[in-house]
């Protein structure tokens, strides 16, 4: 009997202390169970219950059913490519068909749409009671990259969505509560940015030519989104003669802008143009910071000059 009253002064302590807890104590409590069982492990939708029972408005408590119900959407497979790469991922296998032929397999994510669409509407409400959290925007869009893969139509309407907050509303962002200047925007934008260009699709290279055109909208001068444009038109175009036009006004606003002098030497070097590689090795030489390809610029450079006397 004793026992037993131990036992019921216990529950009865721990629904008091489930009561009592503040919107704080949630985000810790489901903090501490996602540590040890996962975004969609045991415990975790009763805890986001009772949590959405006490504070239906609180944003935190979204973002944890956006975590939830994108776990649960999310599986894995394995996908067969006939080209070595995959939206920038290495295979995890390779192997060899009847004719001899390599076929490369990869891990790729596959989705339950209907779960899905459940997260991305709890990451809505999230964004919706706290518009300039950061944190939120990131989490919606990166979702929607994994989603869509090569072909990231919505993510790259986000985005612009997103950029034209920035423009309208001057926010001041927030990343999980902490201040955020605009350069760590840029940054983040920059970031999706590099991941459409690593996926090497003709999608995500539009996505990443529409992105970077928007961000040089609100942003003029910025000669990271510049760079972007000259390797669009460099890599995924292969129009020398425009990407070289985005690298100039690179360097006309930075001299020693390591990107868009690198390229501007492949450039030189793949149309054969030696007039134009003595041209923008010395500004590579300027503006490296490796002693080693400086040497070798340097000798480069040499080279070319020789040739040129005899």
């Amino acid at each position: 009997m004793k026992r037993f009253l131990t036992i019921l002064a216990c529950l009865t302590l721990a629904a008091a202390a489930w009561g009592q807890t503040d919107a704080a104590g949630f985000k810790a409590r489901y903090d501490r169970q996602t540590r040890i069982v996962g975004n969609a492990g045991v415990g975790v939708e009763t805890i986001l219950d009772r949590w959405e029972e006490a504070y239906p408005d609180d944003p935190a408590m979204f973002e944890g059913r956006y975590m939830f119900w994108l776990a649960k959407s999310m599986g894995s497979t394995v996908v067969a490519k006939d080209k070595p790469r995959y939206l920038g991922n290495e295979p995890v296998l390779t192997l060899k068909d009847s004719t001899g032929t390599d076929v490369f397999y990869f891990e790729d994510n596959v989705f339950t749409d209907s779960l899905f669409a459940k997260s991305q509407s709890a990451i809505d409400r999230a964004i919706a009671l706290e518009p300039d959290e950061l944190g939120y925007r990131v989490d919606k869009i990166t979702a929607l990259m994994l989603y869509e893969k090569d072909s990231p139509d919505m993510a790259t309407q986000e985005l612009l969505k997103l950029i034209g907050y920035q423009k309208s509303a001057k926010p001041e962002w927030t990343y999980y509560g902490l201040p955020v200047d605009e350069d760590s925007f840029k940054n983040t934008i920059q970031e999706y940015c590099y991941n459409f260009f690593r996926y090497a699709t003709p999608g995500s290279y539009e996505a990443f030519r529409t992105v970077s055109e928007a961000m040089l909208k609100l942003y003029p001068r910025d000669t990271d989104f510049m760079n972007n444009l000259g390797s669009y038109w460099l890599v995924c175009k292969q129009n020398n003669r425009k990407a070289l036009q985005w690298y100039n006004k690179v360097l006309k606003i930075n001299p020693k802008d390591y990107t868009a002098a690198k390229n501007c030497v492949i450039l030189a070097r793949k149309d054969n143009n030696v007039k134009l590689e003595k041209k923008y090795l010395p500004v590579l030489i300027e503006a490296t910071d490796s002693e080693t390809e400086r040497r070798s610029s340097q000798l480069r450079l040499e080279s070319l000059s020789a040739k040129k006397k005899k």
